[in-house]
């Protein structure tokens, strides 16, 4: 594979230019298409959920793109490429999510009809709750959008040496441009058409590598002779970075976080015409999520067959693990012009759907928790404007972040990931206990919160000051023995974090590195949304018992899982009542409920929330 090494360094054309500018025309004329189509959006409803009326598909696909971004583009071929196909138990987890998030939480929220996530977090504990959970998530999307926008500002840098300022600027401008202009509707469709993108660029690499390793069979009997067909990892140690359980028990809690309570997944359950349609998007997603993970994950396959003997991190052609794939593209792909291209549009692609998701979802988050509540007598007009307006401020503020995301040391995916764990990981907790623990409180609920937030914060920043050895990790050897010239002074070049991946090696020995790093600190960061989580829950439930229980006739229908079982009916609000009234009139429906005896069951006409409901067929 010397000819896959070659120094010489690719650039784009003009054709690769052209195909890239192409997706982005497609992309900003889908998204004023549609948002303007019929009027545009008349209401804050309209601009942030698309007047509830979307079908199943575009949803479900929407979906799948919205964490499915330049970080997954970038990340999941290079870490299949370090650590084998074994990354392949993601898509498990995703399953399970899927299952718990359609069976105990998309119920709850469609039903409720809220705009916000956390206006739950008011109704079930209280304001200052709401207002917490809002500030969290505000917190985490800004940092998590800004990796994602660094992403293909990434592969622009090295691909064509394009300034990574003039990359971060296009990516952050597009994208807020048609979000502000057409809301939710063109997030959606957008979204749509960059998945069929995504999956176009990575069956262009697969099959143009494949071709060149000499076919599957040879791709398979390479990956399996240097240990990249691992699927069988059932090793128990949680410092391993990817085994079976890492994925089942960590990931399968990291996407609960992100698709079960993460306000920019649920505005889209509440965007679709029915609960059944609103649960079969979440099939859609799946079968999306699968694809896009199993190809990102061959393509890290095929790459180490075409790099088997000259490793490009090693030989130092890169600088980050992340830059595997931009480079894999212009060594296979020098000879036909506008290939590049395809590949660039496809992760370029991934971070628009993220992005304006992210943007679009913050916006709604800001409006419903921070504006209206305040100011109540606003007009649909001008809430409109001001939505607009929150849209560009988050955009521009993503932007910032994806300045500062070129510092990251462990890779972009692993970055998204923590991000995710250790702030979406103790809301998810909070979301739980209000709807599975009728005991629990606010104080219960404030010191859960409190204590995942710190633990799985400690062990986010303990890994990176005292980040563990790749020995430990169970990084996989490569070599770089058939390069063309000596890589003794790689390592000199890329930096500790960057360093060989000579795992036979053993670590070095820091006198003044803590007892912890080599255990707590070295833990998965899969495990970090884990820890957050479960350490919430069991303190919430604790302070909860321990501070006096809430008493389940002063909670109002609908707030809990158990209270759903009770409705055979999937429905769907046609109207949903201001936060305002519902707290106005909660104090006169606790009154009426302590008349009715303990095991009077609640009905439609009983929930605070669902007005106008009707079920599914009509």
């Amino acid at each position: 594979m010397s000819a896959v090494g070659a120094e010489m360094r690719a650039t784009f054309g003009a054709w690769d230019y052209a195909v890239f500018a192409l997706m982005l025309l497609v992309s900003t004329g889908i998204g004023l298409w549609v948002g303007l189509a019929r009027g545009g959006q008349r209401s804050a409803e309209d601009f942030f959920t698309g007047g509830r009326s979307l079908a199943a598909l575009p949803v479900g696909l929407s979906l799948a793109a919205s964490f499915m971004s330049a970080v997954q583009v970038l990340g999941v071929p290079a870490e299949a490429y370090r650590y084998g196909l074994k990354f392949l138990w993601m898509c498990l987890g995703q399953l399970l999510n899927s299952l718990l998030t359609a069976t105990f939480y998309l119920p709850i929220f469609y039903r409720l009809g809220l705009t916000s996530t956390y206006q739950y977090l008011e109704l079930r504990f209280s304001r200052a709750v709401r207002l917490c959970g809002t500030v969290q998530y505000l917190v985490a999307t800004v940092l998590y959008t800004g990796i994602v926008i660094y992403a293909p500002a990434l592969i622009l840098n090295q691909v064509s040496g394009l300034d990574i300022w003039a990359s971060l600027l296009s990516t952050g401008a597009i994208c807020t441009f048609y979000t502000t202009v057409g809301g939710m509707k063109a997030v959606i469709w957008t979204d749509v058409f960059q998945v069929v993108v995504m999956l176009a660029g990575f069956w262009v690499v697969l099959a143009r590598g494949i071709v060149i390793v000499g076919g599957p069979r040879q791709v398979l009997q390479l990956a399996q002779n240097h240990s990249r067909i691992n699927l069988m990892d059932f090793d128990l140690d949680p410092r391993s970075r990817y085994t079976f359980w890492t994925f089942v028990v960590g990931g399968t809690i990291v996407w609960l976080s992100m698709y079960g309570v993460n306000q920019a997944q649920v505005q889209r359950y509440v965007a679709c015409r029915t609960e059944k349609q609103a649960k079969l998007a979440l099939l859609i997603n799946q079968l999306g999520l699968f694809l896009i993970v199993f190809s990102a994950a061959a393509c890290g396959i095929v790459m180490f067959t075409l790099y088997l003997d000259c490793d490009p991190l090693l030989k130092g052609r890169i600088s980050a693990p992340d830059q595997y794939m931009p480079l894999l593209v212009l060594d296979i792909f020098e000879d036909l012009p506008g290939v590049p291209g395809l590949f660039l549009a496809c992760a370029y692609s991934g971070t628009l759907s993220t992005a304006s998701t992210s943007i679009n979802a913050m916006a709604a988050v800001t409006v419903e928790d921070l504006i209206k509540p305040r100011l109540p007598s606003l007009s649909s007009r001008r809430l409109i404007i001001i939505s607009k307006g929150l849209s560009i401020i988050y955009g521009s503020a993503c932007l910032i972040v994806a300045a500062l995301s070129s510092l990251l040391g462990g890779g972009v995916l692993q970055g998204s990931f923590t991000v995710m764990g250790v702030l979406s990981g103790p809301l998810l907790g909070a979301f739980t206990l209000g709807m599975f623990l009728p005991a629990c409180n606010t104080w219960g609920v404030f010191s859960g919160i409190a204590a995942g937030l710190a633990l799985s914060l400690w062990v986010a920043v303990g890994s990176t000051l005292y980040p563990p050895s790749e020995q430990s990790m169970g990084v996989l050897p490569s070599s770089a023995a058939g390069c063309a010239e000596s890589s003794a002074n790689a390592s000199g070049l890329l930096g500790p974090l960057f360093a060989p991946n000579a795992s036979s090696e053993a670590p070095r020995m820091d006198p003044g590195r803590p007892t912890l790093a080599d255990s707590f600190y070295a833990i998965s960061y899969l495990y970090y949304g884990a820890l957050g989580t479960l350490s919430t829950i069991l303190c919430g439930a604790l302070v909860s018992y321990l501070t006096g229980p809430t008493k389940r006739n002063e909670l109002i229908p609908g707030l809990l899982w158990c209270d759903l079982m009770q409705q055979t009916a999937s429905v769907t609000p046609k109207e949903v009542a201001t936060l305002d009234d519902s707290l106005v009139k909660r104090a006169e429906e606790l009154s009426l409920r302590a008349k009715r005896p303990p095991d009077f069951l609640p009905t439609d006409d009983d929930h605070l929330l669902f007005l106008r409901q009707k079920e599914v067929g009509k």
